[in-house]
């Protein structure tokens, strides 16, 4: 009877890191969720969640970036409390800030596919400032337009008073959360390897 086995992958190491890493940055949107400030011009709070899809978008690149906000969503889908201040199931996905939720993969994505040039992953420090600036524009004009849908869709709004509660409400928060994914990015301590 022999004993010896031979070792078989069925899963490459490296999918088996960006599934990892795609868990950690559903888990950092998760947490930035809790990270909530009233918007008096809006029916929708400021939260973190957009640098975390910022950074998704920047550090895992358009694919895996995306998928870490497909995992981001399905979480709290099931129950996880990750979505804004804790709340968590399927409702959260069809209510009134909806939009904003679902928009979330395609904006990571559409961050991704900028700042790094294509579908491949390269070093985010080797974009240059314009570049990570549009890429996140881009990406919050993504999170937008799904906003402003969903206000339309959910809440009955006209399209004039959703651009102004769902977009322009936030304009000054984006501009914050987009120089922080820039100084994140900037920074050699954090980017060390």
């Amino acid at each position: 009877m022999s004993t010896e086995t031979e070792n078989v992958e069925l899963v490459g190491e490296d999918v088996v890191v960006n599934v990892g890493r795609a868990a950690l940055f559903a888990a950092l949107v998760g947490a930035f969720a809790y990270v909530s400030f009233p918007n008096p011009f809006s029916p929708a709070p400021v939260t973190l969640q957009v640098l975390g899809v910022f950074l998704a978008g920047i550090f895992l690149g358009p694919l895996w970036g995306g998928a870490s906000l497909v995992l981001y969503l399905a979480a709290g889908a099931v129950g996880a409390p990750i979505f804004q201040g804790g709340s968590a199931g399927f409702g959260a996905l069809v209510g009134s800030t909806a939009g904003y939720l679902w928009s979330y993969p395609i904006a990571a994505a559409a961050v991704g596919l900028l700042v790094h040039g294509g579908l491949r992953l390269g070093d985010p420090r080797e974009a240059g400032l314009v570049r990570l600036v549009v890429a996140m524009v881009v990406g919050t004009a993504v999170i937008y337009v799904f906003g402003i849908a969903g206000f339309v869709v959910v809440l009955g709004m006209g399209v004039v008073e959703a651009f102004f509660v769902g977009a322009a409400a936030f304009i000054p928060a984006e501009a914050f959360k987009i120089a922080a994914a820039v100084g994140i990015v900037r920074n050699d301590d954090l980017m060390a390897e």
